[in-house]
């Protein structure tokens, strides 16, 4: 086991364009599981890709135990790499497909079929399974395949580049834990990349936050939640995803569907500082607090008589019209337009809300904010605004 450094590690695909890994500095920790997330072209698979020595390096350096692996061989950089395609041999067992590896490297096969046995037991794949070929499995059965293949290399650090995406909604569930406790187990530096937020947020000790080739901002889960570093990490973690509205600063906070949301006073002191005359402010749909709809008090609210029907919100209750219901179950997600008295319209929010209790389609409500629960970000540079 060992540690992995990306140090102003740089990869350019043709000369003139945007680097697709732009100086990346990234210290992940001996037997941490660290997950690269970001949209399509964030540059978290090439990352990975650099690592497994699959893509040259035109910057920087990558060591792996302190070593600088990025003119290593991929062979000699004691690696296991998961694909997301499986990429099993189909004319193979699984025992056969598990201990190829250590087949080409002329391990005598007593041990292999020893760590093979090992590698199932750990998966739970029963000693049937392994004498099926890859089409007789399913999708599950062949992702632990993949897996199992890595784990009897006993490599330094695992690779996964997206292994859970060919699987249905359930499986992923299973799988991912699945995954997380293994490593756990095993104790063995993992590099995961994936595109789904919510996996980096269950599965990784740190998530590192990547767009257009450079890190954002590298934290455990709780803290990339708590505290984005600007509006790109803020409105990708979460799900569902952080609301996003552009206002204009007043006085005392910001003017939303034609009230006042009050800001913390460091926000208001570094938006005078940044001279803005508005801010893009963040709100999370689970603190969208619903007070009232249709005129009528939510039970355990504390509107203090306030109603979705007018006599004048608190400057810290926003009002709106539901355009749509997601029902979830345990939950429910609205889809609000926000309005104002005055007429104003501010765009549409989504706020989440208990399932058996959610107004229905058309319904005016009015949502209570409180102002630590209000994130604030500088409209021209993304930069959040400390609060």
């Amino acid at each position: 086991m060992a540690g992995v450094r990306y140090v102003g590690a740089s990869r350019v695909y043709a000369k003139g364009t945007r680097p697709a890994v732009d100086a990346l500095d990234l210290d992940i920790k001996d037997g941490e599981f660290m997950v690269l997330v970001g949209p399509s072209g964030s540059g978290k698979t090439t990352a990975l890709r650099m690592l497994a020595g699959l893509e040259p390096l035109d910057g920087g350096r990558i060591e792996i135990g302190g070593r600088d692996i990025s003119d290593v061989q991929p062979k000699d950089r004691d690696i296991a790499m998961v694909f997301q395609n499986y990429a099993l041999y189909p004319s193979k067992t699984v025992a056969e497909n598990m201990g190829f590896a250590l087949k080409m490297r002329h391990v005598p096969k007593a041990e292999r079929d020893k760590r093979v046995r090992e590698a199932a037991r750990i998966l739970d794949l029963d000693d049937a399974l392994l004498e099926r070929k890859p089409k007789a499995l399913s999708g599950g059965q062949r992702q632990r395949v993949a897996m199992g293949r890595a784990i009897v290399r006993e490599p330094s650090v695992f690779l996964m580049d997206e292994p859970l995406s060919n699987l249905d909604a359930k499986l992923r569930v299973q799988t991912r834990s699945q995954i997380a406790e293994l490593q756990r187990r095993l104790g063995i530096t993992t590099v995961y990349v994936t595109h789904d937020q919510v996996e980096a947020m269950t599965m990784g000790h740190r998530v590192a936050v990547l767009s257009n080739g450079k890190l954002l901002q590298c934290a455990s889960p709780r803290e990339l939640y708590d505290n984005p570093v600007n509006q790109f990490v803020a409105g990708f973690i979460g799900s569902p995803a952080m609301n996003l509205l552009t206002a204009p600063l007043t006085d005392d906070g910001v003017r939303l569907a034609g009230t006042v949301i009050p800001l913390t006073a460091a926000v208001r002191t570094a938006a005078a500082r940044d001279k803005l005359t508005e801010l893009v402010v963040g709100i999370r749909p689970e603190h969208l607090h619903l007070v009232a709809a249709a005129g009528v008090s939510v039970a355990g609210s504390s509107a203090g008589g306030s109603s979705a029907g007018g006599g004048g919100a608190s400057q810290r209750e926003l009002a709106g019209e539901i355009l749509l219901v997601e029902e979830l179950g345990a939950d429910a997600l609205m889809h609000v337009r926000l309005t104002g008295e005055d007429g104003s319209d501010d765009g549409t929010v989504v706020a989440r809300t208990e399932g058996r209790r959610s107004p229905a389609l058309g319904q005016r409500v009015l949502f209570r904010v409180q102002p630590d629960d209000v994130f604030a970000f500088n409209p021209e540079t993304g930069a959040r605004l400390a609060g």
